[in-house]
């Protein structure tokens, strides 16, 4: 059989075995819903089914088109691959017949990538090193003679602590007679004694024997193929630590003391670059621990070099290197334990991630001197909405009165201490300090800016603002230059005021070129995130609604919306002509439990004012009517869900801790919103289809 699509396909169940071994835990059956892997995802909104019409598996993303086909396309798109190129589905042919170990490549298409890979510079097979050097190799017509293991052998393994199952499960026998055919055709014996004892490593077909105390310590017999490789078999499916050692005997002891261990032939062995990168599928770390003399050192340093894309470690052994005293074998038989390895494997780990840890120790949490709990800076009915050193969001469409909300708070930022003043429902943390309140506009002309700020002044009861308020149009600046701007002034003003007690940042959807750049929205987000903890203060971001109204606007919405301690949403109420805010994420509790409140224009006022918390029963109106379009979203590809994967689809698409998302099930099973499976009472289903 020769390597091509229908090979292929025919092999791996039309494609669906190709979908499961690179998908892993991600896939558990045919039309069953996951997340995909090319991309963060929040939704499971990727499905394998079976096309009729070509008769094979396909892959479907409802979330990103771009990422829909067949068992090919799906291969090329994880290793950056093309379809409709000859030479790279050449290629993906033979990453699939590696990985799932299909064998389908004839001799033919070996050779041809042989050449291709080596760019022609192929080696003649007299050149390369053949897996009996070192070793000899035995002809024989009689079966080997095996026998039980007697004393003196069960003590000569078990001062490497290998115990008796170990030398089962590894096929591991004693040896009592071995009879070889000479190069002259002459039999000659072998035979085991309690001086020099025989035993034999079994593979499929061969046996490789082993005489720890002679001249002759190693012999094969039987069908020893190039790809010997002695534990692979018994390896698990998945682990942490897989140890590449010297021999037979170094992979039973390390086995035998919980770890998981291969040798090849010998130190000096060429090892498979397709085995060790299928390893690393399965293994987090893949580390060399050969002999301390000078081959086995000289070989690690080469591996790890040679196989540097595939990140191999290796360790050294603090052994003297003598023949008594060099091998892991060595280091158990001499009392040391399988602590004191994985303490050596850790110390190799503090070396290569010296750097790493450095950084982490300044952000590790030190339990002695525990960091001093923020007191609110923004609160609405004694519910916390944002602290110091987090990121608070004031959300909402065109002419719904953000700008009339945020200069109610920052009118309480900036007030005397000794008076109060309606600061439109929302308390605010006198700033008694006198430290810096910015206000950073990129939407605003100079003038409406200027006119905005004089309400705000008003309404702090002064005629002129303080030194420490600082309001600036970013209007006329590039967009590329507004960000590094507000940082550097944040910076100026923060040692110019002692700190800085508010940040708000009035249209921050103009910081970036598109609202849609997932990696520059993470980017300034983790920027915004980091000052605001440096700085010790709040940065309120003002950002506008998708047309949805329960999410904000593209990725930055999205990475704001994860990282807001909270989120504040202004509408505008035609009926009453006034605004209500309504709390779309608080750091704990619920917010469909914080109370609606409304501002309006008040003409004797000559200003907006704060008219109260709207109705119980218009609060309940709104708890449904969101809760009901969060179901419709959730049961919009499915008509039953289970208990469990309901509650974690509200915690992920309202943001909202576990004991929160249950009470929200209960309350949509009270409203008539959802109900339970007649024929399943652990899962749940619409009353009424979506509309």
């Amino acid at each position: 059989m020769s390597l091509n699509k229908d090979s292929i396909l025919q092999a791996t169940n039309n494609g669906l075995s190709i979908f499961k071994h690179f998908l892993g835990s991600k896939f558990s059956k045919v039309g069953k819903s996951f997340k995909s892997p090319f991309y963060q995802d929040s939704k499971a909104s990727c499905y394998l089914y079976f096309d009729k019409k070509s008769s094979i598996y396909k892959f479907k993303d409802f979330g990103d088109a771009e990422y829909s086909g067949d068992c090919f396309f799906f291969v090329s798109k994880i290793f950056g691959l093309s379809c409709d190129d000859r030479q790279d589905f050449i290629k993906i042919l033979e990453i699939i017949d590696n990985e799932l170990g299909l064998c389908l490549e004839d001799n033919d298409q070996k050779v041809n990538r042989i050449v291709r890979d080596t760019k022609g510079e192929v080696q003649r097979a007299s050149s390369l090193p053949s897996i009996h050097d070192g070793f000899e190799t035995a002809k024989t017509k009689l079966p080997i003679q095996t026998r039980e293991f007697n004393e003196s052998e069960i003590l000569f393994w078990a001062q490497y602590g290998i115990t008796r199952d170990i030398l089962d499960r590894f096929n591991v026998t004693a040896i009592e007679r071995f009879i070889g055919i000479g190069k002259d055709g002459s039999e000659y014996a072998l035979g085991s004694t309690d001086e020099q004892p025989m035993f034999g490593y079994n593979g499929r077909r061969y046996t490789k024997l082993y005489r720890p105390f002679s001249k002759l310590r190693f012999l094969y017999t039987g069908e020893v193929t190039e790809s010997y490789v002695f534990g692979f078999d018994q390896l698990p499916i998945r682990g942490d630590v897989l140890f590449i050692t010297g021999g037979e005997k170094d992979v039973l002891s390390l086995v035998s003391h919980g770890f998981h261990a291969i040798c090849f032939n010998s130190e000096t062995a060429h090892i498979p670059k397709n085995l060790i990168r299928g390893l690393g599928y399965r293994f987090k770390h893949i580390t060399l621990l050969y002999d301390v003399d000078q081959t086995g050192k000289a070989s690690m340093e080469k591996l790890t070099k040679d196989l540097k894309e595939y990140q191999l470690k290796s360790l050294l052994l603090p052994l003297s290197g003598d023949k008594t005293e060099k091998d892991i074998s060595d280091f158990f038989r001499l009392n040391h334990s399988a602590d004191d390895l994985m303490m050596l494997f850790r110390e190799m780990l503090d070396h290569l991630y010296e750097d790493t840890i450095a950084v982490m120790k300044s952000c590790e949490i030190d339990f002695d001197n525990p960091p001093k709990a923020p007191e609110p800076l923004i609160t609405i009915n004694d519910v916390t909405i944002g602290t110091p050193g987090n990121i608070v969001c004031v959300a909402g469409s065109e002419g719904s009165g953000k700008t009339n909300y945020l200069g109610g708070i920052l009118s309480g930022a900036i007030k005397p201490g000794e008076i109060e003043i309606d600061t439109l429902g929302t308390t605010i943390k006198e700033n008694i300090e006198q430290r810096a309140v910015l206000l950073y506009d990129t939407e605003q002309s100079e003038f409406q800016l200027y006119k905005n700020l004089t309400y705000i002044i008003r309404r702090s009861s002064q005629e002129k603002p303080p030194s420490w308020f600082k309001a600036f149009c970013l209007v006329g600046i590039s967009r590329s230059e507004r960000m590094n701007l507000i940082l550097e002034s944040m910076d100026r003003f923060f040692y110019e005021h002692g700190g800085i007690h508010m940040v708000v940042i009035d249209g921050i959807a103009d910081l970036l070129g598109a609202v849609n750049d997932e990696e520059s929205s993470v980017k300034l987000v983790e920027e915004l995130f980091r000052m605001a903890a440096i700085y010790n203060t709040v940065i309120i971001c003002v950002l506008h609604l998708a047309p949805s109204g329960m999410k904000l606007r593209g990725h930055l919405g999205s990475e704001v919306q994860r990282k807001a301690a909270g989120i504040l949403l202004i509408e505008k109420d035609d009926n009453n002509n006034c605004s209500v805010v309504k709390a779309l994420k608080v750091r704990d509790g619920s917010p469909l439990d914080v109370p609606m409140m409304q501002f309006g224009w008040s003409k004797t006022e000559g200003r907006h004012v704060y008219l109260g918390e709207k109705s119980k029963e218009d609060s309940e109106i709104r708890k449904t009517s969101e809760l009901k379009d969060v179901a419709n979203e959730i049961f919009k590809n499915r008509v039953y869900i289970s208990n469990q994967n309901l509650y974690k689809a509200l915690m992920e698409s309202m943001d909202v801790k576990e004991r929160t998302a249950r009470s929200y099930i209960k309350f949509m099973r009270e409203n008539g919103i959802i109900e339970k499976n007649p024929s399943n009472v652990l899962e749940y289903c619409l009353v009424t289809m979506p509309f």
